[in-house]
């Protein structure tokens, strides 16, 4: 059959924007279960960004990163980016929050601090919360709080969260029975703690957990929550070389110790959702510092958090556009349509969101965490 230039060109173009003008290669877009896949954004006004989230709204699947010269730098802010349902294309970045603090004595002094690691989450009131950090460094920084009433349009004043409280750290909170949304928190004044932490009114009031391993010095931070039940959950945590692992039997009161699982980290965060059959799918890296780093980024699904099986890979440390292609950072929502939502750092040039229908998913064993082609 012979097309003609035309015709050509214009399949070309449908594919582009389906396939998101090349953000996975074509074998890895080609992996059973990946719906599209595409980059927020090819050019913004900052340089870099990182640590996005994702959530969905009535109207809208909305994502958040922190962007500016480079992380840490002060003119990092908080952007938003959002996509109609039905349709493929997101908005340009837009400015949700920035890092300036009044001085407290001086209202007309300012002062200009990092934002970092925004966490996104639809309550069932109807708002949008818009939980993120502001500070110098990850060591001195806290908890603050946006509320959006029109869907990610626009945002009230910034409030921050009570002493001694961070909020959803890097993944978000999951919402309990009772009422209590609880979210995985960590602190990294002296040396990297795990904690958890409630509330019941989106915000306003929590309670918190003691830090996990009281004594003992075990480097975790940034939990991510798997729901078994009301009562039975399941943390993993982003560490060196492993993933820890923590589990309750209280509904996140109470947690066991922290252990090795069998999946590897290289230090980079992670996150999970649980799907209406029950299993749970993770995007991670699957490597450690001496294999990779975050140049590979994979999806593996577990019935029972303990033994899991390999989906996809998402990004393998190959080339695209030239570059030396690498993912970190992800964050996953289960969506209205029944796909996985997966936005990510893309060379910590751009944000990439991939969907997945996780009934298509071809799984394969991975006997002790090993990855199917690792000899």
């Amino acid at each position: 059959m012979k097309f003609s230039g035309i015709v050509l060109l214009v399949l070309a173009s449908a594919f582009s924007l389906a396939y998101g003008e090349g953000s996975l290669r074509d074998d890895l877009i080609g992996q059973p279960g990946i719906v599209e896949a595409q980059f927020l954004f090819k050019k913004a006004s900052f340089a870099s960004c990182h640590a996005s989230t994702i959530e969905e709204t009535k109207d809208y699947f909305i994502a958040a990163f922190f962007g500016g010269t480079d992380e840490g730098e002060d003119d990092v802010c908080i952007w938003t980016c959002r996509k109609n349902k039905g349709t493929s294309q997101w908005s340009a970045p837009a400015m949700a929050a920035d890092g300036v603090q009044y001085v407290e004595a001086d209202t007309k002094k300012q002062k200009r601090y990092p934002c970092w690691n925004p966490v996104l989450y639809q309550g069932e009131d109807g708002k949008l919360y818009l939980y993120y950090k502001v500070g110098p460094t990850p060591r001195k920084w806290w908890g603050m709080l946006k509320v959006s009433d029109d869907q990610g349009q626009s945002w009230s004043q910034a409030m921050r969260l009570p002493e001694g409280i961070m909020g959803p750290v890097r993944a978000k909170g999951v919402m309990l029975s009772d009422g209590r949304l609880l979210c995985g928190s960590s602190t990294e004044d002296k040396g990297w703690r795990v904690h958890m932490e409630w509330t019941t009114d989106f915000g306003k009031t929590w309670t918190r957990t003691g830090l996990f391993e009281e004594g003992r010095k075990i480097d975790a931070i940034q939990p991510t929550i798997l729901k078994f039940s009301d009562d039975r959950l399941q943390i993993l945590c982003r560490s060196e070389n492993n993933l820890l692992q923590s589990f309750s039997d209280d509904g996140g009161r109470t947690w066991s110790r922290l252990t090795k699982s069998v999946l590897p980290n290289p230090s980079a965060g992670i996150d999970v959702v649980t799907l209406h059959d029950g299993r749970h799918l993770l995007v991670y890296n699957h490597s450690t510092k001496k294999t990779g780093e975050r140049g590979r980024l994979n999806v593996a699904v577990t019935k029972d958090g303990r033994s899991w099986q390999a989906a996809l890979k998402l990004e393998d440390m190959k080339t695209v556009e030239n570059k030396k292609a690498s993912g970190a950072y992800p964050a996953a929502i289960l969506g209205s349509d029944g796909f996985v939502h997966v936005v990510y750092t893309w060379r910590r040039e751009r944000i990439n969101y991939v969907v997945i229908d996780p009934a298509k998913l071809v799984l394969r064993d991975m006997p002790k965490g090993r990855w199917p082609e690792e000899k």
